[in-house]
């Protein structure tokens, strides 16, 4: 909740451990307070505001990037769609994630597990167990309050559901303090059904909308009831909920696709529940999204670090078009769009003249184009290793213009790239392409042909503009504004098309639109290998296909990095952490395989 801040609602709850101690005797230990303390609704909301703390994915003063609510390790770097970036021995724990070879000792799922489970869900229960216990709290208050705690408990077990899928412990407000005894072996569905059950209870008692910028309402629990239900393919009970949100009102796209990854353009018309961030406000800028912040370009002229998330050769090739403007379904990847691997950045290199969907140069840095306002991507210099990440830079969706900097980024701390830019976790443009996906698995073919078209209207309103006029760049192009002498700004900087489809032949073609246009929207947002592997449930073997037929041609570009690698039915979920297991030796269950 950017409006109301996390560290003076932190600085409340120390002070007042102070205040009601009835002698020196009865003192609690510094920064603990007694729980009668919340009994009162400013109490309430302080405590809600500490759950709502959690949903970034990480702590106060803790930097968690395991636990980043982006998922760009569990939903990205583990799919086809990004490679860890950076250099083999920089954050070695994320080496196994792309590889899928993850031990059950990897630090990044144990981040994951006790942000959502051993801290959000615990705050969430803390609240609602002092709702019960205040009195005076007028009905419809602590109905609401309760509804949001629900919200937010929901949300941090489908996180973790995620990532661990049903192993993992189901702890309600009446039972914390027997929590320890509480198994995670859990029948299919149960885990879902408790889910459902927190978000039908928000969905029912939040308002529309809220007077306080990122607290949830009704609307952001259907649409996260609604991929809930989409993880196990139940489209019928997804659908009504899909259909509620269009037909409200209360949301439509954005006019531009970059809207949605822009600071000036936070909680905007398409947004449901937007992840708030703040910098400057304390030190490092901590109530920014600290898990992200390995994640700014590895060039010198920006100064930061540390060129993680780089996308992949596979994904720049999906952004191929043909000559009506729709996806190379079948053979986008039998040759790569050209790249500079293993060009330095002194040498020339002329940019692919490929007809290409705009959106990949809003989710990539590539060669010899503008990035951002920053200046012209140099290649090579600016990715920490080429032959590790690939000539992609770091993506663009979660980074900020150099206008902005020192203002709406971070002027604390050594991870420079944070900033204020907001993570649109549920927005209208999801929405659009679920219900298109309920239409395609029904037949309905001009309901899904509508959604998907819309997108992929929406998607031709905005191009890059800057068509570089050298391809034998300056070291020291970037300085100042020189680099925009070498740029014609009247033109786009690539060949750019987007074409809408006029019908689908069947259901299978419908379906493969609406996948793929996902993967184009979303690419880089963390979904992609959820995606891959709930449609894996109506294709089985799927999912493994994919991705190790990306491993195999990845090693075109990465011949160190990919070699050997294989996906199979293991992997689609990250083992439960030997930490927890060793807590609750005989209590907890381990993921089949590991």
């Amino acid at each position: 909740m950017k409006k109301l801040s996390i560290i003076v609602a932190t600085c409340f709850l120390m002070a007042i451990s102070f205040s009601c101690a009835d002698s020196f005797l009865d003192k609690k230990p510094l920064g603990s307070t007694s729980e009668d303390v919340f009994y009162s609704e400013k109490g309430v909301n302080a405590l809600l505001t500490g759950a709502y703390s959690m949903v970034k994915g990480s702590a106060l003063w803790t930097v968690s990037w395991g636990a980043s609510i982006t998922n760009w390790t569990y939903g990205s770097v583990a799919s086809d769609d990004a490679a860890k970036g950076s250099y083999v021995g920089d954050q070695i724990p994320i080496n196994e994630i792309e590889r899928w070879e993850v031990s059950t000792t990897n630090n990044y799922p144990a981040d994951k597990w006790i942000l959502n489970i051993g801290m959000g869900v615990n705050r969430c229960n803390t609240v609602l167990n002092v709702i019960t216990k205040t009195t005076g709290l007028a009905t419809a208050t602590a109905t609401s309050l309760k509804a949001e705690a629900r919200f937010l408990r929901g949300m941090f077990y489908f996180e973790s559901w995620l990532v661990f899928g049903d192993k993992i412990p189901l702890i309600t407000e009446d039972k914390v303090d027997v929590a320890s005894t509480i198994s995670n072996d859990n029948a299919a569905g149960v885990v879902l059904k408790f889910i459902i059950d927190d978000l039908s209870f928000a969905a029912a008692n939040l308002p529309a909308k809220q007077t306080q910028v990122g607290r949830a309402t009704k609307w952001a629990a259907k649409a996260l009831a609604a991929r809930a239900y989409l993880q196990v393919l139940d489209y019928a009970s997804a659908k009504p909920l899909l259909d509620e949100i269009i037909n409200s009102g209360q949301f439509s796209l954005a006019p531009k696709f970059f809207d949605n990854f822009r600071i000036s353009q936070n909680n905007n018309v398409e947004g449901i529940f937007e992840i708030q961030r703040n910098v400057n406000d304390i030190n490092e800028s901590l109530n920014g999204e600290m898990g992200i912040g390995l994640n700014a370009p590895y060039a010198p002229e920006l100064g930061m670090c540390c060129g993680f998330h780089q996308p992949t050769q596979n994904l720049a090739n999906a952004f191929k078009v043909d000559a009506n403007g729709l996806p190379l379904f079948d053979t986008f990847n039998a040759t790569d769009l050209k790249n500079d691997q293993g060009i330095a950045s002194k040498d020339e290199f002329i940019p692919a003249t490929d007809l290409l969907d705009p959106r990949i140069d809003f989710t990539m840095g590539r060669r010899g184009l503008p990035y951002m306002d920053w200046g012209i991507m140099r290649g090579m210099d600016w990715i920490r290793d080429q032959s590790w990440g690939g000539p992609y830079v770091t993506v663009e969706k979660t980074f900020f213009y150099k206008s902005e900097r020192n203002t709406l980024s971070t002027t604390t701390g050594w991870q420079t790239g944070i900033c204020a830019n907001n993570f649109r976790y549920l927005r209208f443009g999801h929405i659009l392409l679920w219900r298109a996906e309920v239409a395609a698995s029904e037949g309905d073919l001009a309901t899904a042909l509508k959604y998907v078209n819309q997108i992929r209207v929406r998607a031709g309103k905005e191009v890059v503009m800057g068509k570089v006029n050298i391809y034998k760049l300056p070291l020291d192009v970037n300085n100042g504004d020189t680099w925009k002498s070498y740029v014609d700004f009247n033109q786009p900087a690539a060949n750019y098309k987007v074409g809408v489809y006029t019908a689908f032949a069947d259901k299978a073609a419908a379906m493969k639109a609406v996948q793929w246009e996902q993967r184009l929207e979303f690419a880089t947002e963390g979904m992609r290998f959820f995606d891959l592997r709930r449609w894996d449930i109506a294709t089985p073997g799927s999912m493994a296909a994919t991705l190790n037929a990306f491993a195999l041609a990845d090693q075109r570009q990465r011949p160190d990095v990919m070699k050997g690698a294989s996906f199979d039915a293991k992997d689609k979920y990250m083992p439960v952490p030997q930490t927890q297991m060793d807590l609750q030796p005989g209590v907890l269950k381990q993921n089949t395989g590991y």
